[in-house]
C-alpha cells in the first residue's frame, strides 16, 4: 500500500464515527439514511464522514433514483490488512521476548515471594500471639 493511500486510510479510520460506518458496511451495503441513524449528528456531518471514507478509497457511493447507497470496498480493507500483517512478525518476536523475560522472572519470583510471605505470616502470628498473652 503506497504511503499517501495508507495515510488517508489510517486518517479516515482515526474517527470513531467513520470506524462504525465501516463496521456497518462490512455487513453489506446501506443507504446514507441507514448509516446516519445510529449517530446524533447532522446529515451534512455524515456526508462529510462518507466523503472522507470515499476519498480514502474505503467505500464507494452510488445513486439509485432518490436513494444513495454506500458499500465497503473490500480490496481497500484487504490492502490495509496486508500492511498490518507485515508488522506482525516483528511484534510476534517482541512478545516472544517479553514472554521469555516474564517466564524467567516467574521462575525466580515464587520462591522469593513465598519466603517473604511466610516471614510475614510468622511476624503477624507472633504479634497476634503476643497480644493475646498480655493481661
Amino acid at each position: 500500500m503506497e504511503t499517501d493511500r495508507l495515510d488517508a486510510v489510517l486518517s479516515a479510520l482515526a474517527d470513531p464515527i467513520r470506524r462504525r460506518i465501516v463496521e456497518r458496511l462490512g455487513k453489506g451495503e446501506a443507504t446514507v439514511t441507514d448509516l446516519s441513524a445510529p449517530f446524533d449528528v447532522s446529515g451534512p456531518a455524515i456526508s462529510r464522514h462518507l466523503g472522507v471514507l470515499e476519498r480514502a478509497g474505503l467505500i464507494s457511493r452510488e445513486r439509485h433514483g432518490t436513494w444513495r447507497t454506500c458499500r465497503l470496498r473490500p480490496e481497500a480493507v484487504a490492502e490495509l490488512g496486508t500492511w498490518l500483517g507485515g508488522l506482525r512478525p516483528d511484534w510476534d518476536r517482541r512478545f516472544d521476548s517479553l514472554e521469555a523475560v516474564l517466564a524467567a522472572r516467574a521462575s525466580v519470583t515464587p520462591a522469593t515471594h513465598h519466603h517473604d510471605t511466610a516471614s510475614q505470616h510468622r511476624d503477624t502470628a507472633s504479634h497476634h500471639h503476643d497480644d493475646q498473652e498480655q493481661p
